[in-house]
């Protein structure tokens, strides 16, 4: 059960209305803890919204698009007069998958925005008020593809590394304040947006996992920071941290043609 004297009484979710952000919410409401929900999607996002209330807690929403300019600005209007315990930092995606050199710069930025820059802002902002009240949490969603360059989605791979060595880094920073900082690491996850991506679950020999699992399995680690990696993929993170590096990143490469149907 998660503790609310350490993460409560409010969680801010950026990424909450559906996949593995819903089922943080769903979690964190049945341990009693107040939410603010942000997500693009009004529909997704207040279906949760409602959810997670059946479970008597408060919850705010907004729905906000975190690449517009005053998007900090409007999650504080929302969560200055609360007392926020935990972030959860759901909200990266690999928005634009393309080869790199004939991209469109403006595209690969808004990964980057996304991905880096939205997700400093968040955890600048809320790391302060948690270190100077001595408790809190910070959750970032990470990936396996952080661990390895791949074709169509360099930027998005790159970004989350980056990601990964922030929390590293952050962890060190915060942990003598009593704030604990996570990066959970998530492979092949059923979600909606790895399914709008076109992954395919049903390979042979795919390790899947369900977004309640990976949510539940994150909040249970969330003081043996800095990195944990979800779904049983400890294995194949260290593989692909791994030398050679490029027998590994054109092994890796082979199976997720397979993966995405182009093989």
């Amino acid at each position: 059960m998660i503790d609310k004297d350490q993460y409560g009484p409010w969680a801010v979710i950026a990424g909450g209305s559906e996949g593995v952000g819903s089922a943080f919410a769903d979690e964190l409401a049945a341990a009693g803890l107040n939410l603010v929900l942000i997500a693009r999607k009004p529909g997704p996002l207040e279906e949760t919204a409602e959810k997670v209330r059946a479970r008597g807690v408060e919850v705010r929403t907004l729905s906000l698009d975190l690449l517009v300019p005053d998007a900090l600005d409007r999650i504080r209007k929302v969560t200055d007069d609360v007392e926020v315990g935990l972030l959860i930092f759901n909200a990266g995606a690999n928005s634009y998958g393309h080869e790199f050199v004939t991209s469109d710069l403006e595209r690969v930025q808004g990964v980057i925005d996304l991905n880096v820059t939205s997700q400093l802002h968040l955890s600048h902002h809320f790391g302060a008020k948690m270190k100077d009240r001595g408790r809190g949490g910070i959750m970032l969603l990470g990936s396996m593809s952080g661990y390895m360059g791949a074709e169509q989605q360099s930027i998005y791979s790159a970004s989350k590394a980056f990601s990964r060595v922030f929390a590293e880094g952050l962890w060190l920073e915060l942990k003598p304040f009593g704030v604990h900082v996570l990066e959970l690491v998530l492979g092949v996850t059923r979600t909606p947006a790895m399914s709008r991506a076109g992954l395919n679950f049903d390979v042979p020999g795919m390790l899947v996992a369900e977004p309640e699992d990976v949510a539940r399995e994150g909040l249970e680690h969330l003081a043996e920071g800095p990195v944990w990696v979800a779904g049983g993929n400890y294995p194949a993170v260290v593989k692909r941290a791994g030398f050679p590096r490029d027998k590994l990143v054109q092994a890796a490469a082979d199976g997720l043609r397979k993966l995405m149907g182009r093989a």
